[in-house]
């Protein structure tokens, strides 16, 4: 596989302009956003309507470098960046799910966005709870910052 080959599917419309106004995880937010996906990969939205939610895959396009040690808004102490969901990453790729609320052709209206307006898309794939969820979870640094 040449990795160089990745290129966006589409582009996602949210109503943040500023990465400031995002919020620090989607599921905080009731803001809704426009999936666009290009028209040449329409049709693999067959059945998507069929999801309450979706993993959105995309493309941090305005992260700027990254630092192997971070700081996030949970805490104040340095952490290893892949321990954390900075967007300032080597490859600068996220991931957010989302609720879908409904699909008209080749765009998907969903719910809880928290990502950049314009934010190119690399891929979608269904929330299946059965094969995502997950029991005897640690989560690390952030035991005592999560209630």
């Amino acid at each position: 596989m040449d990795i160089t080959r990745l290129k966006p599917i589409g582009i996602i419309h949210t109503p943040y302009k500023d990465r400031k106004e995002i919020p620090c995880q989607g599921y905080k937010s009731d803001k809704v956003g426009e999936v666009e996906v290009f028209s040449e990969y329409e049709e693999g939205l067959r059945d998507i309507e069929g999801f309450s939610h979706i993993y959105l895959v995309y493309y941090f396009h305005e992260a700027t470098g990254y630092e192997s040690l971070t700081k996030t808004f949970l805490d104040d102490q340095k952490h290893g960046l892949f321990a954390t969901r900075h967007y300032n990453r080597p490859n600068p790729i996220g991931i957010s799910v989302v609720e879908l609320i409904e699909r008209k052709r080749n765009i998907l209206k969903v719910r809880q966005v928290d990502m950049l307006d314009k934010t190119p898309l690399l891929d979608i794939k269904p929330y299946v709870p059965q094969f995502d969820q997950r029991t005897n979870v640690r989560i690390g640094w952030l035991k005592d910052k999560i209630k």
